[in-house]
């Protein structure tokens, strides 16, 4: 159930401030968005100059920003654990590595589908 006064073009603007709030915080706190970042900005030009159609360029621009995604996502678990502490605890660095592996495997797809259109392309 919504809040009360929190519906409609209010709900949509709150949640786009919280989502620029979140940008801003990886961007401040974050080195691996950042770098992930600068990845996105170079590759996105080369995206429009590798795929031949729209359907490539969209995917290229996908797994980009997909990247980006699951970083987020990371770095909000990362975040939610040291909230509670630096002492360790198994769960909390299970926790930190899946959301590692996940961005590795975000990455290994980034590789694959760009490989994949670049040999269709040239090879």
């Amino acid at each position: 159930m919504a809040k009360p006064g929190n519906t409609g073009i209010r709900r949509i603007l709150r949640a786009t401030r919280f989502s620029m709030q979140g940008i801003g915080h990886a961007l401040k706190h974050e080195a691996a968005f950042r770098q992930e970042l600068a990845l996105v900005v170079v590759m996105t030009p080369a995206a429009f100059w590798l795929g031949r159609t729209i359907v490539e360029i969209a995917l290229l621009l996908s797994v980009l920003l997909l990247v980006l995604i699951v970083e987020l996502l990371n770095s909000a678990i990362e975040a939610a654990i040291d909230r509670h502490g630096d002492e360790f605890h198994e769960l909390s660095g299970r926790a930190k590595d899946m959301g590692s592996a996940a961005v590795f495997f975000v990455l290994a797809l980034v590789c694959l589908v760009w490989g994949a259109v670049a040999l269709d392309r040239f090879g």
